[in-house]
C-alpha cells in the first residue's frame, strides 16, 4: 500500500500516479515527469498496516512551492472563502445581539425571550413607578401566534395536566419551627372585651426614645414618612401603666381583604372605610405576609433586612389607639360591654403570593411549597375572616396588562405575551404538579403577563385546606359593580358589622369607583377577539372547578 505524497491518495500499487491529478494530462509524459520518475515521490510504506491519515498529512518535501500548483490555488481560494464567511458569521452575530438589546432587529425572533417585564407580584402600589421601569416593549413577528389552532394545541396539553390534589397541611410544630419569633410576638390568646384580635403587650423602652426608629416601613418608604411622624407624636399619650410598668395594645387584623389584584380591591377597601365600625392599616397594601417578612421590597434591590412582625403591628397601632379609648371608657368597664371596631388588611397578594417560599423553605416536595401564607395566618388568628373578590379571569389579565405594562402597550403586544406565557406555563406543566407551577417563582418571573393569579380555584382549594368556607367570602366584580349596594350589604354582614343609617349607607355606596381604568388605557380599546378565545379556552376548566367548589354558575363567567 502506497501513498503518493504530493496528492495525498491513496494508490494501488499497479496504477500509482493514474489518478494524481498533477500527473495527467494529454501532454504528460511519465518518463520527463520528475514526480512520476520519483525525484519529487516519497512513498509512505504501512508493512500492510494502516496508515492514519493525519500521519500522512504531516510529511513535507523540500521542492514543494507553495501555492504554485493549481492545487495550492484552489486550496487558497478555499481559504480566503472560509476565512470570508467566518468574518460574515461574526459580524451577523454582533448585530443580532447588538440589536436584539435595543429592539432593532430589522426581522425580530417569533420566540422572543427577551426583556420579560420582572414579575409585578412582587412589587405594590408603593413601588408602582419601580414597577414600571422592568416592562420592555417586545417587538415580535406575532404570525405565528395568530395561529388559533396551534396555540390551542398548547391550551389541550396543559388541560390534560390538570389536577386538584388536596395538598397536606402542616402541623403547627412545624411553623414554629420556621417562624420562631412570630410565634414569641404574638400570643394565642386575645383580649375577651373586644372584637378585634388584641392584646397589652410591655413596652420596654426607653420613654425618650423614638418607638419607630428602625420601623422598615418608615425607613424604606418616604411617603409613610408622615404617618410614623404622627405615630410618634401621640405614642406616649396611649401607653397604659400598671405596676409601674407601661403597655401598648398590639392588634392583628379582623379580616383580610386578601385578593386579587385588578379585581375591585381597591373599591371595596375605599368604601369600607367609610364605616364607622371599621378601622385599616395604616398602609393600605402592606404586603407583609407575602413579601416583606421575606424582606423584598423591590425586585431589582434584592433582598433586604427582613421586616419583623413588630413592624407589621405598628402599622395597626392607630386602629389600636382608637380600641384602647373604646376599652377604657366607662360603658366597657362598668356595662361589661366590649369594643365593635374591627381592622381590616388589604394587601391583594395575599392570596396567591407565594414566590419567596423557595428561598427560605428548603423541605420542599416535588417543587410544590411546603408552607403557605394561609398556614401562619391561621396559625395566630384560626377565626380570621377572608373577603376575595374576583372578576372574569380574562378580563383581570388585560386589565393587569393594561395597569403594570408601560411603552407600547397595544392590543397586539397583549396577545404575543399571552402566547409567550401559555408556552411557558405548558413547559411547566408537562414536569411538574399545577401546584408547583403555580407557585414556581422562576416560571412566574418568566411570564411577560400573569397567567397564574387569574387559576382562583388552585388558591381558594389552598385557603379552604385550613379555613373553613363560612370563614371566607367571595365576591364576584361585575355584581358589585352592577349592584353595589347589595354587595356592601354582603359585606357588612359578613362581618357582623352595626346597622347604618340612610345617610352613612348612602355615603358608601354612591361614592364613585376607585381604581378604575386610565383614560390613556381605556384609548388603546378591547383586546384581540383571538386572544379572548385564546384565554377563554385556557381558564375555562379553572372556572369550571371553582363553579362546582362555591355552587354558583355565575363564576363560569359565561356572559361576560
Amino acid at each position: 500500500m502506497r501513498y503518493c505524497i504530493n496528492c495525498c491518495i491513496h494508490l494501488l500499487p499497479n496504477d500509482l500516479h493514474r489518478q494524481c491529478f498533477r500527473c495527467r494530462g494529454p501532454d504528460h509524459n511519465n518518463q520527463k515527469c520528475p514526480v512520476c520518475r520519483g525525484e519529487n515521490k516519497i512513498p509512505l510504506y504501512t508493512d500492510s498496516k494502516q496508515m492514519k491519515w493525519l500521519a500522512v498529512l504531516e510529511v513535507r518535501t523540500d521542492h514543494c512551492e507553495s501555492w504554485n500548483g493549481l492545487f495550492c490555488l484552489r486550496k487558497g481560494k478555499l481559504c480566503s472563502l472560509m476565512f470570508g464567511l467566518i468574518i460574515m458569521t461574526l459580524v451577523m452575530v454582533s448585530y443580532i445581539l447588538t440589536g436584539a438589546k435595543h429592539g432593532l432587529l430589522l426581522i425580530p425572533s417569533p420566540f422572543h425571550y427577551g426583556a420579560f417585564a420582572s414579575n409585578p407580584s412582587l412589587m405594590d402600589n408603593e413601588s408602582l413607578s419601580d414597577m414600571k421601569d422592568y416592562y420592555q416593549p417586545s417587538k415580535m413577528n406575532i404570525s405565528y401566534v395568530k395561529d388559533y389552532p396551534s396555540i390551542k394545541l398548547i391550551i389541550d396539553t396543559i388541560t390534560s395536566k390538570i389536577e386538584f390534589i388536596t395538598r397536606q397541611r402542616p402541623d403547627l410544630e412545624e411553623l414554629r419551627k420556621q417562624e420562631p419569633h412570630m410565634f414569641s410576638v404574638i400570643p394565642n390568646k386575645f383580649l375577651p372585651n373586644s372584637k378585634n384580635p388584641c392584646w397589652y403587650e410591655e413596652y420596654r423602652g426607653n420613654t425618650t426614645a423614638d418607638p419607630y426608629a428602625t420601623n422598615s416601613y418608615a425607613l424604606y418608604s418616604k411617603r409613610f414618612r408622615i404617618i410614623f411622624d404622627y405615630l410618634r407624636k401621640v405614642f406616649w399619650n396611649h401607653l397604659y401603666h400598671y405596676k409601674d410598668k407601661h403597655y401598648r395594645l398590639r392588634c392583628l387584623p379582623h379580616f383580610y381583604i386578601i385578593g386579587q389584584p385588578k379585581c375591585g380591591t381597591t373599591d371595596l377597601y375605599d368604601r369600607l372605610r367609610l364605616h364607622p365600625d371599621v378601622r385599616f392599616s395604616a398602609i393600605k397594601e402592606p404586603h407583609w405576609w407575602t413579601r416583606k417578612r421575606f424582606g423584598i421590597i423591590r425586585l431589582r434591590d434584592g433582598f433586604h433586612d427582613r421586616y419583623p412582625v413588630e413592624d407589621y403591628l405598628d402599622l395597626f397601632d392607630l386602629a389600636a389607639h382608637q380600641i384602647q379609648s373604646v376599652l377604657q371608657s366607662d360603658a366597657v368597664k362598668e356595662r361589661g360591654k366590649r369594643n365593635n371596631i374591627i381592622i381590616g388588611e388589604a394587601s391583594a397578594s395575599t392570596m396567591w403570593d407565594n414566590n419567596a417560599w423557595i428561598f427560605f423553605y428548603d423541605n420542599s416536595t416535588e417543587g410544590e411549597p411546603p408552607f403557605l401564607i394561609q398556614d401562619f395566618i391561621h396559625a395566630f388568628q384560626p377565626n380570621a375572616k377572608l373577603i376575595i373578590m374576583l372578576r372574569d379571569p380574562v378580563e383581570r389579565l388585560y386589565s393587569d396588562y393594561l395597569y403594570f405594562a408601560s411603552a407600547n402597550k397595544s392590543a397586539e403586544d397583549f396577545h404575543e405575551k399571552v402566547a409567550e406565557s401559555l408556552q411557558l406555563f405548558e413547559g411547566c406543566v408537562l414536569d411538574f404538579s399545577l401546584r408547583a407551577c403555580v407557585y414556581n417563582n422562576t416560571l412566574n418571573n418568566a411570564m411577560p403577563v400573569r397567567l397564574q393569579v387569574g387559576l382562583y380555584v388552585v388558591y381558594l382549594l389552598d385557603w379552604l385546606t385550613v379555613f373553613n368556607k363560612d370563614q371566607i367570602l367571595v365576591l364576584r366584580l361585575e355584581d358589585h359593580a352592577s349592584n353595589m349596594k347589595y354587595t356592601m350589604h354582603m359585606v357588612f354582614q359578613f362581618l357582623d358589622l352595626g346597622p347604618l343609617s340612610e345617610k352613612q349607607e348612602a355615603l358608601i355606596t354612591k361614592s364613585p369607583a376607585s381604581n378604575t381604568r386610565r383614560p390613556e388605557d381605556r384609548s388603546l380599546g378591547p383586546m384581540l377577539p383571538t386572544t379572548k378565545a385564546i384565554l377563554r379556552d385556557f381558564y375555562r376548566p379553572f372556572n369550571t372547578k371553582l363553579a362546582q367548589v362555591l355552587f354558583d354558575d355565575a363564576f363560569l363567567w359565561k356572559r361576560t
